[in-house]
C-alpha cells in the first residue's frame, strides 16, 4: 500500500478537484464552519478547468499523490516559494500522503534555489506544518477571506532547528 507521487497532468484535474473539495468540504469545517458563503468563495475556483491549468503553468510544480491507482492527495509549489496547495483525502489523513506531498515539494524547492518556503494553513493543517519544521510567523487572511496562520521555513538550514535553538521570524516585523 505504497504512495507513488509523480507530476499532476490535466487527466488528473477531476479526482484533484475531488480531492481538493472533499478534504475543503469534509476536514475542514473547523475553519469555513459549514457556512454556505465561506464555502463557495474557497470552492469557487476548484474546477477541473482551473486545476489543469494550474498544471501546466510553467512556474508551478503540481504533484499528485497516488495509492492504489486513487489520486488521494495534491500539492502545488510556486517558483516564488509559496506552498499554495497540499490537500488530502480525509481518509488519507495521518497516513504519511501529506508527508510525502510535503518532502517532493521541498526537494523541487531545493532544485530551484528556494531558501524559504511560505504558505497559508488553515486550523486543520497547521499541527502538520508547525511538526514538519515549519515557522508560525502570525495570523492573515486567505483570498477567499478566511482568516489562516502564515508559515515559512528555511530549506538552507534543513535540521538546524532541530536541536532546539531559536528560530528567527521570516518577516522583519517583530514579534513574539
Amino acid at each position: 500500500m505504497g504512495i507513488e507521487i509523480r507530476p499532476a497532468v490535466p487527466a488528473d484535474a477531476v479526482a484533484v478537484c475531488t480531492v481538493l473539495r472533499r478534504s475543503i468540504t469534509e476536514s475542514c469545517v473547523e475553519d469555513h464552519q459549514n457556512c454556505p458563503e465561506r464555502l463557495a468563495s474557497w470552492l469557487g475556483n476548484k474546477t477541473p478547468q482551473t486545476v489543469a491549468a494550474w498544471f501546466t503553468t510553467p512556474s508551478n510544480f503540481t504533484i499528485v499523490a497516488v495509492r492504489e491507482g486513487q489520486v488521494v492527495g495534491v500539492a502545488l509549489l510556486t517558483q516564488a516559494g509559496k506552498l499554495s496547495l497540499c490537500y488530502v483525502l480525509p481518509e488519507a489523513m495521518r497516513t504519511g500522503v501529506g508527508k510525502a506531498l510535503l518532502d517532493a515539494v521541498e526537494t523541487q524547492a531545493r532544485a530551484w534555489d528556494i531558501g524559504k518556503l511560505q504558505l497559508k494553513s488553515t486550523i486543520t493543517a497547521r499541527d502538520f506544518y508547525a511538526r514538519n519544521g515549519y515557522t508560525f510567523a502570525g495570523k492573515e487572511k486567505a483570498c477567499y477571506g478566511l482568516e489562516c496562520d502564515f508559515f515559512w521555513k528555511d530549506l538552507s538550514q534543513a535540521g538546524a532547528d532541530a536541536g532546539g535553538g531559536s528560530r528567527k521570524r521570516f518577516c522583519n516585523c517583530s514579534g513574539q
